[in-house]
């Protein structure tokens, strides 16, 4: 079951998790697959997460079990699967899609149905999908699978919850080497940031200071010596932190919409909470304000006054 794609797919994994376990289940998902050679086996196991009876996340125990059965052999009754008839999908198969689901569920309540290399769908396909997507009927759940997002319209894209699988054998950097390759476009800075071993520490005091600022808002205003000003003394370095900021807020709006995480996969704990307080447009916003705020350190603003000024518009 999902549990079992837990170390390689943690942050798809986690988002499948907490859409079910909170409750926040969407009429739509968009699966960008990335070429992971267990992604069917993924989907599917959030499948059973959805519809088995005996449990949620970890292997169904009971080997009678119908259901699981069924979704092995892909004969369950209420779930579709569309695949491209040639080289397309048709809208004829979108057309009978509808009409089977229209009809009274025989087993259970939820209906799913699976669209496969969904870029694969042709305009009159497309716009057919797209008023299915616009008018969800209750307890019918999409799930399109695409190695293109981008061939994809984005009036389909938007009206998904997009999980993004990570490719296979993904060699992944150490978080200090992924942040200086985001920050620093010249090689020698780059590197000079990695050998700083204070680093990995100025990139935890910014992470800190995130999350507290995110559970305790304008109280945050008493603290920011203790928070900031302890580590972050002269204008280089507040530069250098604010940009760690902003890739911080960047990784939480990643982990709200769904795409994979640049920098911080190792604190995603953290990262979900921030996401659950905010919505898309609030973290742009406070991206943007971020941004603001970091190009008033060229003009020798006084830096303890900017922070406590960014504190408040972040609210």
């Amino acid at each position: 079951m999902l549990d079992d794609y837990l170390k390689e797919q943690p942050i798809a994994v986690t988002i499948l998790k907490n859409a079910i376990k909170k409750n926040r289940l969407v009429h739509a998902y968009l699966f960008e697959t990335n070429g992971y050679n267990k992604s069917e086996e993924l989907i599917f196991s959030f499948i059973k997460s959805l519809l088995c009876p005996n449990n949620f996340f970890a292997s169904c125990e009971n080997s009678n079990c119908n259901i699981c059965t069924m979704l092995n052999d892909r004969c369950y009754p209420e779930l579709k699967i569309i695949n491209p008839d040639g080289m397309w999908i048709k809208k004829e198969q979108l057309d009978e899609l509808q009409e089977e689901f229209s009809k009274k569920a025989i087993l259970g309540t939820k209906k799913i149905y699976i669209i496969n290399q969904a870029e694969k769908m042709n305009t009159a396909t497309s716009n057919s999908l797209l008023k299915f997507l616009e008018e969800p009927v209750s307890n019918v759940i999409a799930i399109l699978v695409t190695d293109n997002i981008y061939q994809l319209l984005d009036t389909i894209v938007s009206r998904c919850q997009i999980v993004t699988l990570n490719k296979n054998n993904v060699i992944c950097e150490s978080e200090l080497e992924t942040v200086a390759n985001y920050i620093f476009s010249d090689k020698i800075k780059r590197e000079e940031f990695v050998n700083n071993s204070e680093n990995i520490e100025n990139i935890n005091n910014v992470k800190k200071f995130v999350e507290y600022y995110e559970n305790n808002h304008l109280d945050t205003l008493l603290y920011t010596q203790k928070l900031w000003f302890n580590y972050f003394k002269d204008k280089e370095q507040n530069m250098l932190a604010y940009d760690i900021m902003i890739l911080y807020y960047r990784d939480i709006l990643n982990l709200k919409i769904g795409h994979a995480l640049l920098c911080f996969q190792n604190n995603l704990e953290n990262l979900l909470k921030i996401a659950d307080k905010n919505t898309e447009y609030s973290i742009c916003e406070k991206i943007s304000k971020i941004l603001k705020a970091k190009q008033k350190i060229k003009n020798n603003i006084n830096l303890n006054l900017l922070l406590d000024n960014l504190i408040i518009d972040l609210g």
